[in-house]
């Protein structure tokens, strides 16, 4: 897919603003990886090209905007739990390339992956940890988490991987909202709506 079609597809998720070109190329070279590795390996159930950048790119790159607003540079760590075939890690990376991030993701293959993005898109200050996320040890002022398996028993983890004043983001469905609120004790800000989705949003919790 060209630079173009992909900018146009993502025109909903950017606001006000288009997303710099350099970035809108690395996603095309993100994509191109990513197809020809899900032929073999099941990184995502969504096969379909533009699919794949409206709610993947898209969505991810919708979060890492309300995160950061338009710093584009914070000097922040991140950690994107259960990262799958990298979303919404590698995304909030190429949206702010001086964040310091880790990608835990348990399945080996999918580590593989990642590893190989990584060195695809020639980042740096990314790391991938292959295992559970309550075995990684350390903290972050992001955390992520985005469609996960067995949500209400990872959330807790996660929110124990923020920093002090760390921030927990989730995209998640609007059904999942009230279990997030119950099972972690943030100060949660009001929901926002994902473009382009029925029930999908992004919800921010800051520590307390």
């Amino acid at each position: 897919m060209d630079v173009a079609r992909i900018s146009t597809l993502l025109e909903p998720f950017g606001g006000d603003k288009e997303f710099p070109s350099l970035l809108l190329d690395q996603i095309r070279v993100y994509l191109d990886l990513l197809l020809r590795w899900n032929a073999r390996v099941n990184l995502t159930a969504v096969r379909d090209a533009e699919q794949i950048v409206t709610r993947h790119f898209g969505e991810s790159l919708f979060a890492a905007r309300l995160l950061l607003g338009c710093d584009s540079t914070p000097l922040l760590s991140a950690a994107d739990v259960g990262s799958g075939a990298g979303f919404p890690g590698i995304p909030l990376k190429l949206f702010a390339p001086a964040l310091r991030i880790t990608l835990i993701e348990a399945q080996h293959k999918k580590a593989v992956f990642l590893r190989e993005a990584i060195r695809e898109l020639k980042l740096e200050d990314v790391e991938v940890f292959c295992g559970r996320a309550e075995d990684w040890g350390k903290q972050a002022d992001i955390v992520m988490l985005r469609a996960v398996e067995r949500f209400e028993r990872v959330l807790p983890t996660a929110a124990q991987l923020l920093s002090p004043a760390g921030r927990l983001c989730l995209l998640i469905g609007s059904n999942q909202l009230e279990a997030a609120r119950q099972f972690v004790a943030l100060r949660w800000s009001a929901p926002v709506v994902i473009p382009q989705s029925d029930n999908r949003i992004v919800a921010i919790g800051q520590n307390t």
